[in-house]
C-alpha cells in the first residue's frame, strides 16, 4: 500500500501538532522528520547505554523520606467526603457537626452482603415513603485479620459497599447526601444518608 504525500497545509498543522508534543525520551536529541508520510525506521536505541542510576539501598531497609505514596485507590472516607454537596449548606454543617438526630437508624454489623443490601434498600425505601430525611447507617469499621491471604482485601467490606449501593438505582433516586458520622453517632463506623423530599 502506498501512502500519499502530504500536502503544504496538512505538513504545516502536522509542524504544529507536533511542536505540543512531549517527547516518549526526553535525552533523546535527534530533531523529528520534516516530513511525517517519509517512514524510514528510528535509530535503535543501544540497549547497553547508561540510564539512570539506582540509588544505594539496602534490602529491608525503609524508604527515603518523602518518596511517592502509590495509593491508587482513595479511602471511603475520602470518596465520601469529596463527593459534591447537594444538600443546603447550614443543614449540611449541622449534620457534620452531629447536632441534628437522624430520624430512624439501621445495623448492618454482622450480615453478609446480600442480607445487609436487602435490608438496606428495604430500609431507605420505606424510610423515604415515610418522610423521614435524616436517617444513619451503621456498617462497622471492619475487622482486620492476620492473615488475609496472596490477596490483601480492605476490611469493612460493608463500609466500603455502602457509597456504590446508595448511587445505584433504585436507592440513587431518594438519596440527596451521605457523608461520614459524627463520632457521637458511630463514627467511620457509620454514614449520616440524608433523604430527598418526598413528591
Amino acid at each position: 500500500m502506498s501512502r500519499r504525500r502530504l500536502r503544504p497545509d496538512e505538513l504545516a498543522l502536522w509542524r504544529e501538532v507536533a511542536k505540543t508534543a512531549a517527547p516518549l525520551d526526553p535525552r533523546r536529541t535527534e530533531s523529528p522528520q520534516e516530513d511525517p508520510a517519509d517512514h524510514s525506521p528510528l535509530p535503535r536505541r543501544d540497549p547497553t547505554a547508561a540510564r539512570d542510576p539506582v540509588r544505594p539501598f539496602r534490602v529491608g531497609a525503609a524508604a527515603a523520606p518523602g518518596s511517592e505514596r502509590h495509593d491508587l485507590a482513595p479511602s471511603v472516607s475520602e470518596r465520601v467526603a469529596e463527593a459534591p454537596l447537594k444538600m443546603d449548606r447550614k443543614t449540611h454543617q449541622r449534620m457534620r457537626r452531629g447536632k441534628l438526630d437522624p430520624d430512624a437508624r439501621i445495623d448492618l454489623h454482622g450480615m453478609r452482603l446480600e442480607e445487609a443490601h436487602a435490608a438496606l434498600q428495604s430500609f431507605i425505601l420505606s424510610s423515604h415513603a415515610g418522610g423521614r430525611r435524616l436517617v444513619l447507617v451503621i456498617t462497622g469499621k471492619g475487622r482486620r485479620t492476620e492473615d488475609d491471604g496472596p490477596i490483601p482485601r480492605r476490611p469493612g467490606v460493608l463500609r466500603h459497599q455502602l457509597p456504590h449501593w446508595l448511587a445505584t438505582p433504585p436507592l440513587s433516586s431518594v438519596v440527596l447526601q451521605t457523608r461520614e458520622a459524627h463520632l457521637k453517632h458511630g463514627g467511620a463506623g457509620a454514614f449520616y444518608v440524608y433523604l430527598r423530599r418526598k413528591r
